[in-house]
């Protein structure tokens, strides 16, 4: 049967798994047969569409559930779309081939993995469990055994495995395998696999990598899963990864029955290894777009497609609704990042005295060291809020332990002592911390004073040179404490206690970030008081009430995130902060990935706004951008949007959007994305841009010659008028226009 005449064969209208879709959604139900791509807009109903497709195909197509498989990215996904499906085909008809792409792997191995040598039973390791196993290597191999040491060993076994795939199955973990009992000589990654080896375990990756590997090396194999899988559905096909898609192409070589769900607007996993590019590049035969949402009010989604629209390596559509209008988003523009957080804190008191639970409310921000602010202000407030999938800010390690040096400079503190006397690592470890808590208590003095008189214990150790210079950190420090500003107290620690330099090595490196967010709202805090206020112990007593554990928050309270986090989920009103050129798009990011980051975080930002369903708020703030060591100035993606879709509060003067646009003219030049984005020199390339004025004639690549009315935002937009009425003019960013020779 073609796909033609899948369509043609449709049940009429009146068939109950049809009824509550649209005629897009009909068309893609309907597709049963050869390769479908639906690129379903954000909230136009996917989940919809793939339950009602399962129940199509099992209803009235009569095929058994047994040979089909769905598959998507989470086991929170798998589980919602199991009972979605079970309501439509009765129980008994939903099978266990509804799950993730690990969870499919999992199955194909536990037939067919004894022909490698290994029981059908082996064990997947989980997180824990590869952390455990990283201790062992680390220690058989006399390396510290720190989390920083045991999360960089398990990307390098990550590394190690894709790198050398499929060899390092054949070399390490057959039983034939040539190193499988020649262990002299590996590396920590070569002992982690080959400890896998000897007690059959499995991790994630290899789950996906073992699954190739019999494909690959057994025709019955890969022939019994092409005959079985009739039909094959993927969600969130735009997450997929390269090993993920050769999964997806043997499965359905037999019978081409793909149908693949994806938005490439919404990929934001690129950096870990996701493909829209096959996504967006493949040639299926045929291509349904849904862009109609059902989430959102008409006001956001303008506000969306406005910033997507931006983007080239996309499928294009634009999103539209036939919900009720709603109110235009704002845009707030404050002068410095407490009145940003107050001017959001402000929103949720009002939307609250209005009737909406804080439940229905969401900040979100691009890094999560920007809670910070926000925590205070919400704690200020007393308002009830939880930091979704994370952690407080003021409850990470990192912080707690930066805390914890100056709570020891400004007090003996035994708990802090014991908190970082090993923090950085001095070779400190819990037998000698009982030794000076044994003479703390005899003597009747502070642990910190324990240490200082019988230092000379650990003389001859490895340990004796950090532990005093440990000593000389907190004497010079409590002596500068009466004339050094806190600020410089704190910088003075993480500098030289190491922990700055053990941060970044760390490769989360938004440990680093959030230390930096902590001394950057420390000067704040002394730049908002008289300088007779302000002492170290002043402080402290201030911050305590903000680390305190017992404001934890649980049932109707507002929910921060990342973005990242927030993919997925929706909220009735959302705000977004930081707004500031450098930070959201993050200028790290494009450094290392140059024009496939900048879209990417185009597309975070499309996430963000499409996350609303009745209120949207955007905000940034001037002061001072720790990240990028320059001023704050707005972000290019509020540049973006057209001037009449917003509401604005606040005036950003003309001087800080002239210094978005040098700022992101700079940093473009700087990665190549300004010559990568223009390889025909096209617009977007030099300083043309900064000459435009109202009346000049200009080319746009696509709108063809156009007039110039005004120029906006100092420089980084124009009006522009293509042709003889108001109807035909654009706004756009200067950086695609090009003065008409």
């Amino acid at each position: 049967m073609t796909l033609s005449d899948s369509m043609h064969n449709a049940p009429e209208n009146n068939d109950p798994i049809f009824d509550a879709l649209n005629d897009l959604q009909r068309e893609a139900v309907a597709a049963t047969e050869g390769e479908v791509r639906l690129v379903a807009g954000a909230g136009s109903g996917k989940t919809r569409v793939l339950v009602h497709r399962f129940a199509h195909l099992v209803n009235n197509f009569g095929i058994d559930p047994a040979n089909i498989l769905c598959m998507t990215f989470t086991n929170k996904a798998a589980q919602e779309m199991r009972t979605r499906i079970s309501a439509l085909v009765g129980a008994g008809s939903v099978n266990d081939f509804v799950c993730t792409i690990h969870g499919f792997c999992v199955k194909v191995l536990r037939r067919d993995i004894y022909r490698l040598g290994f029981p059908a039973n082996f064990t997947i390791l989980d997180e824990a469990d590869t952390e455990q196993l990283a201790k062992q290597v680390l220690e058989l191999h006399g390396l510290d055994r720190t989390k920083k040491e045991v999360r960089q060993l398990s990307r390098e076994v990550a590394q190690f495995k894709y790198a050398v795939c499929p060899k390092y199955i054949e070399r390490y973990m057959l039983p034939s395998s040539p190193r499988f009992s020649d262990t002299a000589g590996m590396t920590p990654s070569e002992s982690y696999i080959h400890y896998q080896t000897l007690n059959y375990c499995l991790d994630f990756d290899d789950l996906v990598l073992f699954t190739l590997y019999i494909f690959d090396r057994f025709a019955e194999v890969r022939q019994y899963w092409q005959q079985t899988l009739n039909y094959v559905m993927i969600d969130e096909a735009q997450d997929c990864n390269s090993s993920d898609w050769k999964i997806i192409r043997i499965i359905t070589a037999l019978y081409r029955n793909l149908f693949a769900v994806g938005d490439p607007d919404q990929a934001i996993y690129e950096w870990r290894g996701a493909r829209p590019a096959e996504f967006i590049d493949w040639k299926a035969d045929a291509t349904i777009i849904l862009p109609q949402n059902y989430r959102s009010t008409p006001e956001i989604l303008d506000v969306a497609n406005s910033i997507i629209s931006h983007n080239r390596r996309r499928i294009p559509k634009e999103l539209f609704t036939r919900n009720s209008p709603g109110t235009r988003p704002v845009h707030i523009h404050c002068s410095d990042e407490t009145h940003e957080a107050r001017a959001i804190v402000r929103e949720t008191e009002r939307l609250h005295r209005d009737g909406s639970a804080y439940g229905s409310m969401a900040i979100l921000y691009r890094a999560s060291y920007m809670s910070r602010a926000l925590e205070q202000e919400l704690l200020r407030r007393d308002i009830p809020y939880t930091i979704w999938g994370g952690v407080r800010f003021f409850e990470r390690k990192e912080i707690k332990d930066a805390l914890a040096y100056l709570r020891l400079i400004a007090r003996n503190d035994n708990l802090s002592f014991a908190r970082i006397v090993n923090t950085p690592s001095r070779r400190f470890g819990n037998t000698s911390l009982g030794k000076i808590r044994d003479y703390s208590r005899s003597e009747n003095i502070p642990c910190y004073e324990a240490l200082k008189l019988h230092i000379e214990e650990w003389k001859g150790t490895r340990a004796y040179k950090p532990l005093q210079e440990f000593i000389t950190l907190i004497e010079e420090a409590r002596a500068a404490m009466l004339s050094t500003s806190v600020s410089e107290l704190l910088n003075k620690v993480l500098k030289e206690s190491g922990l700055t330099r053990m941060l970044r090595e760390d490769p989360e490196t938004e440990r680093l970030e959030n230390v930096e967010e902590l001394l950057n709202s420390v000067r704040h805090y002394e730049s908002r008081r008289d300088q007779d206020e302000i002492s170290l112990p002043v402080y402290l007593q201030d911050i305590a009430m903000y680390t305190n554990a017992d404001h934890r928050q649980e049932g109707d309270c507002v929910r921060l995130m990342t973005i990242h986090q927030s993919k997925g989920l929706e909220f009735d009103h959302v705000a977004v902060c930081g707004l500031s050129e450098g930070i959201f798009p993050s200028h790290r990011a494009l450094r290392e990935r140059r024009l496939e980051a900048l879209e990417e975080e185009r597309r975070l930002m499309y996430v963000a706004v499409t996350r609303a369903r009745r209120t949207l708020c955007l905000t940034e703030s001037e002061g001072y951008n720790v990240q990028s060591s320059t001023d704050k100035y707005p972000s290019r993606f509020l540049a973006e949007i057209s001037d009449e879709l917003l509401l604005h509060e606040g005036k950003a003067a003309p001087s800080l959007w002239e210094g978005s646009r040098m700022l992101a003219r700079s940093i473009d030049a700087e990665t190549g994305i300004t010559a990568a984005a223009s390889p025909d020199g096209g617009p977007g390339t030099g300083d043309a841009a900064a000459t435009l004025r109202p009346g000049q004639r200009v080319v746009h690549r696509y709108f063809g010659i156009g007039t110039i009315i005004e120029i906006e935002r100092g420089g980084m937009k124009a009006r522009v008028r293509f042709g003889d009425d108001a109807a035909s003019e654009r706004s756009l960013l200067t950086r695609v226009l090009s003065p008409l020779a």
